[in-house]
């Protein structure tokens, strides 16, 4: 991670999740410089914040990749061409210089030249749900992800949610926490059917039409109160309360760029490019006709802005540079 405030480089990516990281080495292959702004403190974006154990299976060529090691790759992957991470930041103006590069400005007081920008934001910063009963014990007891399964290890985990990621954690916590318990103030779950169908052959107790009416503790959450849509209340020890209420997504200043945004998302042609000069776009962001919100198709966005991106800073460089097969390692 880099400690100056002010950098030249040929790109800025905007998002270190994985189409941003994969950005960066394709970037780094191309021979151009690369720094990378989140607002998170660590790169990974929703994957290291949500579910960095989880099991994704839809990566080519891998039947299944947690999380963190999907993450922990790339960061290698792009390692050998140094791009500097500018973490726990966020994006916050743009400007075009006359000599037809950009400027990005961070709320943390960078300021970073560059040839072209590249957002890879995933949906924007997002901002978990809150728990509305209970929300003093957040940290102490309270969560809304799971970056470290073995902390709500020999706990009662009560989880709050009906979502892949209520579903993911409690069927992960189940093998090590003293007792898993799943409350939803519905019957019927956004989860997919076959985690669903886990977790209902599992220890995990699950308390439909209900929700978290209290929540008690001395310094430390020792229980909660579920009320049920009769009014009838029960309370249960617990250690862990891990609200999976979903989360609010926000482009932020990146709305007052004069980028083109529908429903949150921005416009893009095949190249990649906004409507903004020198400002590309590549993952979950995205919006074109046909647009399908996966890793992968991040990855493959991701290196057509890149490529893009490389034949405008170098008008003599070809937009394909060829596989990398045929480069020396």
């Amino acid at each position: 991670m880099t400690s100056s405030l002010d950098l030249s480089v040929d790109i800025v990516i905007i998002g270190a999740g994985p189409a941003g990281l994969y950005a960066a080495y394709y970037a780094g292959f191309r021979g151009l410089s690369v720094a990378i702004v989140d607002a998170l403190d660590e790169p990974g974006g929703q994957v290291s914040a949500m579910y960095p154990e989880k099991a994704i299976l839809d990566i080519a060529g891998f039947p299944s990749v947690k999380g963190r090691d999907l993450v922990d790759g790339l960061l290698t992957q792009a390692a050998p061409y140094h791009p500097n991470y500018i973490l726990g930041a966020r994006a916050s103006t743009l400007d075009h210089n006359a000599d037809a590069t950009v400027t990005v400005g961070t709320d943390k007081g960078h300021r970073i030249s560059a040839g072209a920008v590249v957002i890879t934001g995933g949906i924007g910063a997002f901002t978990p749900r809150p728990l509305t009963k209970g929300i003093d014990f957040l940290g102490r007891g309270l969560s809304y992800f799971v970056p470290d399964l073995s902390a709500h290890t020999d706990r009662e985990v009560v989880i709050v949610g009906g979502g892949d990621s209520a579903f993911d954690w409690a069927l992960h916590l189940e093998p090590i926490a003293r007792s898993v318990t799943l409350v939803h103030r519905r019957d019927k779950f956004r989860a997919h059917k076959s985690s669903v169908d886990r977790v209902f052959d599992s220890s995990v107790q699950v308390l439909v039409n209900s929700d978290v009416s209290a929540v008690r503790g001395n310094g430390w959450i020792t229980e909660v109160e579920i009320t049920d849509k009769s009014g009838v209340a029960r309370t249960l020890p617990t250690q862990s309360v891990i609200a999976s209420l979903g989360f609010t997504a926000d482009l932020g200043p990146l709305g007052d760029w004069g980028i083109a945004i529908d429903n949150r998302h921005i416009a893009v042609n095949t190249r990649m490019e906004t409507n903004v000069r020198r400002v590309y776009a590549a993952g979950d962001i995205t919006d074109y006709p046909g647009k399908v919100r996966l890793i992968a198709v991040g990855f493959g966005e991701a290196a057509t802005a890149v490529n893009n991106a490389a034949a405008v800073l170098d008008p003599e460089a070809e937009i394909f540079p060829g596989h990398s097969t045929e480069q020396e390692v």
